[in-house]
């Protein structure tokens, strides 16, 4: 999978999937979402329905393209049930897994390192966060929780929660263009 892609569920949390959208393209990093559905169109937690570039049909005729690296990113927005159906799509997992183990990056929020990144494998002794419960099954592949807002270690970046979806959108942002382009971004939305 070449590119940063964000993939929405039915139920994503908009701060997470919007917002992180919105850092990202502050600074200058094209971003496609998808739906995991064959829709255009997915309604959020809060009943926000947004349109998507991509639904899963012209997703997967977009992945022909071949050498997936490190600054091609798969990103997962947090909320419920949001997390769940994402991490219920056997087949995304599977891409997901795919996309790792080739060397392509993966940020998840919230819920979402929990239910979704934990269906990795390769992530012994990486530091995670998540939202607060979640945390067991990635410890139990044996990553390393971190209480903190954004954590970035290796081709892993993950978030606690909306309350800091900005601080997860700056992270990967620094990953991709480095902490300059992060500073630029950090200092136009005035924090």
């Amino acid at each position: 999978m070449k590119g940063v892609s964000i993939f929405l569920a039915e139920g994503f949390e908009d701060m997470e999937a919007l917002g992180t959208r919105d850092v990202l393209l502050r600074a200058g990093i094209p971003v496609t979402t998808v739906s995991i559905t064959d829709e255009y169109f997915v309604t959020s937690s809060h009943g926000v329905t947004v349109s998507v570039d991509m639904n899963r049909k012209t997703f997967e005729l977009s992945l022909e393209e071949e050498g997936t690296g490190a600054a091609d990113m798969m990103i997962f927005p947090g909320g419920m049930p949001g997390s769940k159906n994402l991490a219920h799509d056997r087949a995304l997992m599977e891409l997901m897994q795919r996309h790792f183990a080739s060397g392509g990056s993966v940020a998840a929020i919230c819920a979402a390192p929990g239910l979704v990144l934990s269906h990795l494998d390769g992530i012994e002794g990486l530091k995670f966060t998540c939202f607060d419960g979640f945390e067991e099954p990635m410890i139990e592949k044996g990553a390393v929780y971190v209480p903190d807002g954004a954590v970035t270690d290796g081709r892993l970046i993950t978030g606690r929660g909306a309350g800091h979806a900005v601080g997860f959108g700056l992270a990967i942002v620094a990953y991709l263009r480095g902490e300059e382009a992060a500073e630029k971004v950090r200092h136009g939305l005035m924090l």
